[in-house]
């Protein structure tokens, strides 16, 4: 997994590429609250790039989505079909935004 951070309109967007399961969610847990936790309150996790997301990935997600819930936004982007099915079939559809693009999800944050 490769972690890629840019600050775009005021959000940080994330990128996510490669593979997220219990070996480094660990990695993405740490990056996304050390972000929460030094201020950021508008965060997009870019997906263009993401291969394949565990279980342990998905937690990652919830415990930010709870970290932010309150004076914060966390917006998905770019899915392919089959992350986006896991998130279907989990039933994160219905608990996160997500968008398209990331220019969408940036957008939306605004």
């Amino acid at each position: 997994m490769e972690l890629t951070e840019a600050k775009k309109s005021g959000a940080v967007v994330l990128g996510v590429n490669g593979r997220v399961d219990a070996t480094n969610a660990g990695v993405l847990e740490q990056r996304v609250l050390g972000l929460i936790d030094a201020g950021e309150k508008r965060l997009v996790i870019d997906c263009a790039e993401l291969q394949y997301i565990s279980s342990a990935g998905l937690r990652v997600l919830l415990v930010a989505a709870k970290r932010l819930s309150t004076g914060g936004q966390l917006a998905l982007a770019a899915l392919n079909h089959q992350i986006r099915d896991v998130f279907d079939i989990a039933g994160f559809s219905s608990i996160f935004q997500i968008y398209p693009t990331q220019a969408d999800a940036v957008a939306a944050l605004q």
